[in-house]
């Protein structure tokens, strides 16, 4: 649980959820599977298989639900962290602008 020491606008719920994140930079567009860890009204944050990604880079999330009573969720987003987790892989987290 989350205490006051957060002081976040909105409470992160943690789900652990697998997502497909495609990838939009000057370079390409590329689609890769990656791990949702945390959810809240305004960003994510993401376990992606990739050493960095840029802060400022645009990606769209697609996380499909498993009940019928929940949603699936797509969104358009922005990286605004990246840390490294391993030699291989980062934890990006991203702020959504838009809900599709």
């Amino acid at each position: 649980m989350l205490g006051y020491d957060d002081k976040r606008n909105f409470f992160r719920m943690m789900v652990n959820s697998p997502c497909q994140l495609q990838i939009t930079d000057d370079e390409s567009s590329r689609t890769m599977q990656a791990m949702c860890r945390d959810i809240s009204a305004t960003g994510m944050s993401l376990e992606v298989d990739e050493p960095s990604i840029e802060v400022g880079t645009q990606v769209s999330v697609a996380i499909e639900s498993s009940s019928s009573q929940i949603p699936s969720l797509a969104a358009l987003a922005t990286v605004v962290r990246c840390e490294p987790e391993s030699e291989t892989s980062c934890i990006i987290g991203v702020e959504i602008s838009q809900m599709k």
